[in-house]
């Protein structure tokens, strides 16, 4: 007796086949140029399938973005922002991590148009600040908060400044090519946005024997 084709299955794999179509189009060819029809051919589906789970273009790479971060997150074994008590070097530990993802032409590509496709479409830009940018800044300023509490960090440190002090120079320098994105651009960058936000007596990492 032939086994029934599982439905489920089917689905999930169609959609992971548009999401990845999506993915590898718009960094061929840019978002203004990507269609839905040249989606549906490249996934091998009919775009009423994708007309079905997907209201727009921008809803595709929406949640093409989000399985791309997934992604990342996996092969890297994503198991939440370090918090040794060594704030420098948990940064720049995950900033480093962030270097490798970027430089990668797997995510390289994709990255870049789908944050040109956000500067131009305001519906995509602000969803995607929901769910992808907005989430990641968090736990940055999660666990400055954790060393300002612990009094690594000035007491009056604005936590979300700290984080766009540290991500704003990143994103430009990979966005505009000025230089290029490193490890030891990052740790000199970390470096450098804690300098600023020190606690009295410069120290961002407990000092010898537990004592801040």
């Amino acid at each position: 007796m032939s086994k029934t084709p599982d439905a489920t299955r089917r689905s999930d794999r169609s959609r992971r086949a548009i999401l990845d179509a999506a993915l590898a189009l718009v960094g061929e060819v840019g978002y203004n140029k990507l269609t839905i029809e040249a989606i549906a051919a490249r996934a091998g589906v009919g775009k009423q399938t994708i007309y079905r789970w997907w209201p727009s273009k921008a809803a595709v790479l929406l949640d093409a973005s989000l399985a791309l971060a997934g992604d990342a997150e996996t092969e890297a074994q994503w198991t939440g922002f370090p918090d040794t008590g060594d704030l420098a070097a948990d940064l720049k530990s995950v900033l480093r991590a962030t270097v490798d993802e970027f430089n990668d032409e797997k995510y390289e590509a994709p990255a870049r148009a789908l944050t040109a496709a956000g500067a131009t479409d305001p519906e995509l830009g602000a969803r995607f600040t929901e769910l992808v940018l907005g989430p990641q800044l968090a736990l940055y300023e999660a666990r400055l908060r954790s060393a300002r509490d612990a009094g690594l960090l000035a007491p009056d440190t604005d936590l979300r400044l700290t984080v766009e002090m540290l991500l704003g120079p990143f994103t430009y320098r990979w966005l505009m090519r000025t230089a290029p994105l490193t490890h030891a651009y990052v740790d000199a960058l970390v470096d450098a946005v804690l300098r600023s936000a020190a606690a009295p007596g410069g120290r961002t990492e407990p000092a010898p024997g537990g004592v801040g």
